[in-house]
């Protein structure tokens, strides 16, 4: 079960590191392989969040996810986005860009360690918006009840979520340009760049977000539409033609898939600017991350893990949004990428223990050694 469905990855992660020896020797080889090491760990929390839609999709699926998907994810996010950056915020043509990152690297590097601030605002509004939004929901099962019960309260309000996440930006914006102003220099008008980028996120997250409710929408749909076909045809006795409604139902949850996992790639190709400024390695470490990631989510996926551990999805989420956090605080203030990951490894670590001792208590209660009112009183 584990070599078939992390196979791909170990045949993946021989051939990233043979060719990162080819490159650069075995200077590269070790970048290579420290980048692959932060983007599992930094992208456990995707993994578990994948693994919640991944779940609804049949094996012929989830065998596209880990192969056109990887292209997408590999390819798109983890190559051509680092470039991107670097024309966008050098005002270049994309072949200038990519000239530049492979010949001039010192310039390259320069030129992303100036646009930082726009990507830490832009990710950092991203990804704390999927946390909001995830807190504010009321939830038939609570982590942390204490604290998510008065929050599922104020979810209530409409628009909380995004008035929160702009005055978040405000602070972070008014912070940097205060420090900014007081040391002088280029950097005082980063202020207006980091406001406008973290726009541009919540922005995007809002386009996001319609796309995902849209897919969600025609999945529903259609999932409505085979059930009323499997109802007629009960009662005419023919057959349905539930093998092409189940493939447009799984295209529309692919689609929606693949826009959240392009979401959470952010924090991965951000953390990797402060190991490498070499696109081929950071494409190759990032690469081979990318897909451990994806192994992980259908091994989720096929063991039943999310149904077995209920707080796991909390734990990501609340990963997510220390993430955004420390995105924000890392327009002002250097924070090593090991703490970045640790601290999603550590809550979701804690969400999986509070998961066994959910499935403990429920056990003893089932045997009649514990009242209900302690296995649901939440953590």
């Amino acid at each position: 079960m584990l070599l078939k469905t992390f196979g791909w990855s170990f045949a993946v992660t021989a051939l990233g590191l043979v060719a990162a020896v080819f490159y650069g020797g075995w200077t590269a080889f070790g970048i290579v392989a420290i980048l692959s090491i932060l983007e599992i760990s930094l992208s456990f929390d995707n993994a578990v969040v994948n693994a919640g839609i991944l779940k609804k999709m049949n094996a012929f699926w989830q065998k596209i996810f880990l192969t056109v998907g990887i292209l997408i994810a590999v390819f798109g996010m983890r190559l051509v986005f680092p470039v991107v950056i670097v024309a966008i915020s050098a005002q270049l043509g994309p072949i200038e860009a990519v000239d530049l990152a492979l010949t001039d690297k010192d310039r390259y590097q320069e030129l992303v360690t100036d646009a930082h601030p726009s990507i830490a605002a832009f990710g950092g509004m991203f990804l704390l918006m999927i946390f909001l939004d995830f807190i504010f929901e009321d939830r038939d099962i609570k982590w942390l009840a204490w604290l998510e019960r008065p929050l599922a309260k104020l979810g209530k309000v409409d628009m909380l979520s995004v008035c929160i996440a702009l005055v978040v930006l405000l602070v972070s914006a008014l912070t940097f340009g205060a420090h900014a102003h007081q040391h002088g220099g280029a950097h005082a008008d980063k202020a207006e760049t980091v406001l406008l980028a973290g726009i541009a996120g919540l922005i995007t997250y809002m386009i996001v977000g319609g796309l995902s409710g849209y897919f969600e929408d025609k999945l529903e749909e259609e999932e409505e539409r085979e059930h009323e076909e499997e109802e007629q045809a009960a009662r005419t006795g023919k057959p349905k033609s539930a093998v092409k409604l189940a493939g447009k139902a799984a295209f529309f949850m692919f689609l929606y898939l693949e826009v959240l996992d392009a979401s959470f790639s952010f924090d991965g190709v951000i953390g990797a600017f402060a190991i490498t400024n070499d696109i081929v390695l950071m494409a190759l470490g990032l690469g081979i991350g990318a897909m451990y990631v994806r192994s992980l989510t259908v091994y989720l996926v096929r063991q039943g893990t999310l149904d077995d551990y209920v707080y796991l999805e909390h734990g990501a989420h609340y990963a997510i949004g220390a993430l955004a956090l420390i995105l924000l605080v890392t327009i002002q203030y250097q924070i090593h990428e090991i703490i970045t990951g640790l601290v999603g490894v550590v809550l979701i670590a804690w969400s999986f223990w509070s998961s066994v001792r959910r499935n403990r208590a429920l056990a003893a209660e089932a045997n009649g050694d514990q009242p209900k009112a302690e296995v649901s009183s939440g953590v």
